[in-house]
């Protein structure tokens, strides 16, 4: 796959604070990465620094195997790019505002645009002034889809958004992602990450902790189990790898551990499986591995 976004060991100070450290993961074309972690962790600041806005302490930043902070110019006229709070010129209408952002890119599909105004359910004649803040994200992703750009970058589109307009950036994120356009995704709704994203990067406090695909990453917790058996079910409780055993009757639920599922379906199939239901992790799960407590 062609590489868009490369990253190798970023790093960034403010003043004593380390803001990035070793920040290492790319992005390919026809690829959505879920960048994900809590305010503070050093997602906008990774994005500010591709953006070309901050000037990197050290490490590789590339977007189309040039230089983020030296090229930036050059790279703007490929990207397209939302921010988790768009601001607006209160005076003109939200029409006004998305042909201004056609041009200022340096061109734009009109029929996309409206297509999508629709889509979206944006009234573009209503000052900018009287959005709402759901409305002024609308005016930023309408103008970012509306150009025909290599890469896209989204710190928290759907911030402000309901569930059915969710929907709609969640569709045309999945049409551009198949035209073979790369996504760089940073979004604190998890299923919406869970969705789209064909790779997950988790980073706390500046660091990358986990990256990979949903499935790769998986394994690092536990699987859900519900089932009832024949014989005694309470058996199940004492088998190597089965944790948080909840017992009615002679139905359970449990989670297990990966490595130890093949004895655990063993030990099951012994005392006559009657229903039995295994859910793997959710990116909830695994977010929250790395941030609870």
């Amino acid at each position: 796959m062609k590489k868009i976004v490369r990253l190798e060991g970023l790093q960034k100070k403010f003043g004593k604070f380390q803001a990035l450290s070793d920040v290492t993961f790319n992005v390919n074309a026809g690829e959505v990465v879920g960048f994900i972690g809590p305010n503070g962790s050093g997602k906008s600041t990774t994005i500010r620094a591709l953006l070309g806005i901050i000037k990197r302490d050290a490490g590789i930043a590339e977007i189309f195997g040039k230089d983020v902070w030296k090229d930036s110019l050059e790279i703007h006229k490929r990207i397209s790019y939302v921010p988790g709070d768009v601001t607006l010129w209160g005076s003109l209408t939200g029409g006004e505002i998305i042909d201004l952002f056609l041009k200022l890119h340096g061109g734009g599909d009109e029929r996309k645009r409206d297509y999508l105004i629709k889509r979206f359910e944006l009234d573009p004649k209503k000052k900018a002034k009287g959005y709402s803040k759901g409305n002024r994200q609308k005016v930023g992703l309408i103008a970012a889809l509306s150009v025909d750009s290599d890469l896209y970058i989204f710190d928290e589109p759907t911030s402000g958004l309901d569930p059915l307009m969710e929907a709609v950036f969640q569709e045309e994120v999945e049409k551009i992602k198949h035209a073979g356009k790369a996504i760089l995704l940073s979004s604190h709704i998890l299923s919406e990450v869970e969705r789209l994203a064909d790779k997950i990067v988790i980073i706390r406090q500046g660091k990358i902790v986990e990256t990979g695909t949903l499935d790769e990453l998986r394994h690092l917790t536990r699987t859900t189990i519900t089932m009832s058996t024949e014989e005694d079910v309470s058996l199940m409780a004492s088998i190597n790898g089965v944790h948080d055993f909840i017992q009615k009757d002679n139905h359970v639920t449990f989670s297990a551990d990966h490595q130890y599922m093949n004895d655990i379906l063993k030990e099951a199939t012994k005392l006559g499986v009657k229903t039995f239901e295994a859910v793997p992790p959710t990116l909830e799960d695994l977010f929250l591995r790395h941030y609870e407590g």
